[in-house]
């Protein structure tokens, strides 16, 4: 059996344990007790979305509010954080090998900074929201993309200047800060291609995604 079918597979029996729970008149939430975990296969989104059915529902979610394609979302957080949901950015070395301070204070999934994950709270009326957690995390992304189309102008389907503008800032894109930093465009090259893959990769799996449980076991 191929990966991405062991996946459909686990999807599957997730989603036919919570429809026999509610079927019952169990209404509390069933939540994946692995949903903070990075995927096993962080290069292909549908094996991620199978192995991760929440995540799917979260990136459509956010998607519906926000405008933002979810494999854009999606390509900007991979490259933040590789899904790794207590990531940090290394620390710095002191004369080239003392651990020292983070170069910032980024956290979680999507790696947002203090200051913009308050703002972000504070605008969206989130309070208990969390870095760490993903539906809360792939909103923020939502959340940011949709203001820098509010406030430089940039596409919602534009993967390359989102990334830049996420890194930098708004005002920082504006004023074309990366110009000098090879590195970064590098980076946002590589969330562009991936955002596109990944679109692709969408038209032949997002039909199942949205399939109900029981469709999906008649296929097996």
């Amino acid at each position: 059996m191929s990966q991405l079918s062991r996946n459909a597979s686990k999807s599957i029996r997730l989603r036919v344990y919570a429809s026999v729970l509610a079927s019952a008149g169990i209404w509390f939430l069933v939540a994946d007790p692995f949903s903070h975990l990075r995927p096993d296969d962080v290069e292909n989104i549908c094996a991620i979305f199978e192995e991760r059915p929440g995540w799917y529902d979260a990136a459509k979610e956010s998607e519906a509010r926000w405008g933002t394609p979810k494999h854009i979302q999606m390509s900007i957080m991979r490259q933040e954080s590789s899904f790794i949901f207590n990531a940090r950015p290394p620390r710095r070395k002191l004369m080239g090998f003392i651990p020292w301070k983070r170069p910032s204070n980024a956290y979680g999934f999507a790696q947002a900074l203090d200051g913009t994950w308050e703002r972000y709270l504070k605008e969206t009326g989130k309070e208990s929201a969390d870095r760490d957690d993903f539906e809360d995390a792939i909103d923020f992304v939502g959340w940011y993309t949709n203001m820098s189309k509010k406030s430089a102008g940039i596409s919602k389907w534009d993967p390359y200047n989102q990334y830049l503008a996420y890194h930098e800032g708004q005002s920082g894109w504006a004023r074309k800060t990366f110009e000098q930093k090879a590195w970064l465009k590098g980076k946002a090259r590589r969330v562009d291609r991936r955002a596109r893959e990944w679109w692709g990769q969408l038209q032949n799996c997002e039909e199942d995604l949205n399939a109900p449980w029981w469709q999906l076991v008649s296929r097996q």
